[in-house]
């Protein structure tokens, strides 16, 4: 299992990038850090700087064949950023494009709804999203983990750090299917 991870130069909640890269490395799979810039991220511990990590690939050379699928960390500035930069957007709405799983924490169904891949899809988010969801056409709903199936993708969303148990065991039954 090959999954990208997309994050911008900063702002991501470390937890939700750290514990579903850890998912992803003890079901055997690869996971890869993709992100608008080369260098290194600089994560967040809410709003306290956390550690950095390394970028695998840049958003101009990762290429959504090379994935079996996305994974959208959280953290308020992180999918913030991404929906500002249109390579990003272009890069999630790929993914739904083709078909492939994505999975979505926190606040990272901004980038989401930017990508306008939510409408129609029943999904959770950080509860400060939620008219953002409805306004985009999806149902906003309050639980641990969503997984929405639509057409030929799926969409594995949860709110907040605490989900991560739940989150992370979606997205590896999705991804490993």
């Amino acid at each position: 299992m090959q999954a990208a991870f997309l994050v911008a130069p900063e702002g991501t909640e470390q937890v939700e990038l750290t514990r579903p890269w850890q998912a992803v490395t003890a079901a055997g799979g690869t996971p890869t850090l993709i992100s608008t810039g080369p260098g290194r991220i600089q994560a967040f511990h809410h709003l306290d700087r956390a550690d950095t990590f390394p970028v695998d690939v840049t958003v101009d050379a990762a290429s959504v064949a090379d994935y079996d699928g996305l994974i959208l960390p959280g953290g308020v500035a992180n999918p913030d950023a991404l929906r500002l930069d249109r390579r990003a957007v272009a890069l999630v709405a790929a993914f739904f494009e083709t078909g492939k799983p994505v999975a979505a924490i926190c606040h990272a169904p901004w980038t989401l709804i930017e990508a306008d891949v939510v409408r129609g899809r029943t999904l959770t988010s950080w509860p400060s999203l939620r008219t953002d969801i409805r306004n985009a056409g999806g149902e906003w709903v309050d639980q641990r983990v969503v997984v929405c199936t639509k057409a030929t993708n799926t969409l594995v969303t949860s709110r907040k750090p605490a989900d991560l148990d739940a989150f992370c065991s979606s997205l590896i039954e999705e991804f490993a299917g």
